[in-house]
């Protein structure tokens, strides 16, 4: 009886095995089918942006670093926006504003619902908040708000006063018109910081920022990445379209180039014109141009012998063989440059003769200011590529040797990014290369910018100061008609090329690359873009 019950329950347990195996076989054979039916790879959700230095801040009112604009262009807003590709104003943080009949108020409606990333309410007292901040400040701590004729207090400030109508409308009073008002409150440099995260860091609100953008900031590596992630309140419904966007260093071109091909970042930017047809070649990668509106250039600091006379920076102009640099370095993508700004600006003056490539007229020139025999100088070069300047040490050797020629030794120098512009602002180089992308297209922002003695210690690197084209540039910004100011601009193009303090060399047309799957990357001229339509195809 115990055999047969033994037995029998060995039968009934087999059976039972047997089943859930075949249970079992059949809910493994279910799990396969619904992974064979998932093979497609997720969309990818985070961009990999590989450049050429670190941002020197994430406060973008306390620089005038290109590399911190790229960054912080997509964590903080403006009141008014550039066009996807041009400077053309368009409401930003503003909806709508009105300009009174004789230019001395501007008076703007703010987007309602919109939050910082630190859940602050965006409102008129952020923004009289933020222009209050900038404006009790000076030159070294926020640089470019010299673009409003000074700060509080300078007889050129042209910011009267900045006050909240209500909760969602500020006025701003001006002293005097200024014609590029609108353009300027557009740039990148004046985003509008949380006033609650600002009164929160302090000094270190340069590592922690925080906006109303598409973005939030998470993580900063110095000198190796900025990890940005998705602002999930963005009052742009169903934007930005990326997860994150990571800013990676890459200081060199070419091992910038390796790293998109092998996967590693998704755009670059400084692309050698030399690497272009290995890019077209490149089934997996694009070609992107940014449009052009920038000048390279060799910067001779004025306050400094012998670049305190002027005959000896014209003959340092004569020197320079502008089209073998652009013919080596460019690719046919750049123009030599005449004047500080490029011909697309308005205002240009096409009547101005370059100074030509003449060692004998160049020689005559240092023999006048009594430097018949030459001199020795420093010749300091970017650390970077930057769009106007792809290969700038090579740039520099080139021209060491054109100096050599008339006698003039120049001994080439570099530092890390942020030093060397920071030595630069303070006037402690001879002779530098730097260069400048525009901020909003107008002849302004090139000239008053960075050669008016107002922006001496901010981009004017040259220290370069003339009373003469300091009334003409004042009274082009006061001029709110435009034929009038591109006359008083061709005026002021003609005192500063006779003047000389720079060599204007290039105008150049930057390439970027990317992987082909990467959809609605516009470049911007001011070399900016927010990132918010960004996407993987």
């Amino acid at each position: 009886m115990r055999k047969k019950t033994f037995k029998l329950l060995l039968i009934s347990l087999l059976a039972i095995s047997m089943f859930l195996v075949g249970c079992n076989s059949k809910t493994n054979e279910k799990a396969g089918s619904n992974d064979n039916n998932n093979e497609s790879t997720p969309k990818k959700d985070t961009l990999v942006y590989g450049r050429g230095g670190d941002s020197t801040s994430l406060d973008p009112i306390s620089t005038t670093e290109g590399e911190t604009f790229k960054v912080t262009e997509n964590i903080f807003e403006t009141l008014l926006e550039y066009g996807d590709q041009d400077t053309t104003v368009n409401p930003g943080l503003a909806e709508k504003w009105t300009v009174s009949d004789d230019g001395l108020s501007y008076t703007f409606n703010l987007r309602q619902g919109v939050k910082f990333h630190d859940g602050t309410d965006f409102n008129a007292e952020a923004v009289v908040f933020n222009f209050d901040r900038w404006m009790n400040g000076n030159a070294d701590s926020f640089p470019y708000y010299s673009m409003f004729g000074g700060y509080k207090g300078e007889e050129g400030h042209v910011i009267k006063e900045v006050k909240a109508v209500d909760d969602y409308t500020v006025q701003f009073v001006l002293t005097r018109p200024q014609a590029p008002f609108l353009k300027n409150l557009a740039m990148s440099p004046f985003g509008i910081a949380s006033p609650t995260a600002v009164e929160k860091y302090g000094d270190k609100f340069r590592e922690n920022p925080v906006g109303t953008g598409p973005f939030k900031f998470v993580e900063w590596k110095q000198n190796d990445t900025i990890t940005l992630e998705k602002n999930p309140d963005y009052w742009q419904e169903g934007l930005p379209k990326l997860n994150k966007v990571i800013f990676r260093v890459i200081p060199e071109n070419t091992a910038r180039l390796n790293s998109l091909t092998n996967g590693e970042i998704d755009i670059m930017d400084g692309l050698n014109n030399s690497d272009e047809a290995t890019v077209l070649g490149n089934d997996k990668l694009q070609i992107i141009e940014r449009p052009s509106m920038n000048v390279g250039y060799l910067g001779l600091t004025t306050t400094r012998k012998p670049f305190d006379n002027k005959l000896v920076r014209q003959a340092i102009n004569h020197a320079i063989d502008k089209k073998s640099i652009i013919d080596a370095f460019y690719g046919g993508k750049a123009d030599p440059a005449v004047n500080p700004m490029p011909s697309s600006i308005e205002g240009y003056n096409d009547a101005i003769e370059p100074y030509p490539y003449d060692l004998d007229k160049a020689k005559a020139l240092l023999k006048e200011a009594g430097y018949e025999k030459g001199f020795e100088i420093d010749l300091w070069a970017m650390p970077v590529a930057r769009p106007y300047m792809p290969e700038a040490q090579k740039v520099a050797e080139v021209i060491q040797e054109s100096l050599s020629q008339i006698g003039v030794k120049a001994n080439i120098q570099s530092v890390e990014w942020a030093t060397y512009l920071d030595k630069a602002a303070k006037g402690e180089f001879d002779m530098f290369m730097l260069g400048w992308t525009g901020d909003n297209g107008d002849p302004d922002n090139f000239l008053y910018t960075l050669l008016d003695k107002d922006s001496i210690g901010s981009n004017n690197y040259s220290q370069y100061s003339n009373d003469e084209l300091h009334d003409v540039l004042i009274q082009a910004q006061t001029e709110t008609e435009q034929a009038k100011r591109n006359d008083l601009y061709k005026k002021a193009q003609e005192i500063i090329h006779d003047d000389a303090p720079w060599v204007p060399l290039v105008h150049s047309t930057p390439l970027l690359a990317a992987a082909k799957d990467v959809a609605n990357y516009l470049p911007h001229p001011t070399g900016s873009e927010a990132l918010t339509k960004v996407e993987f195809k």
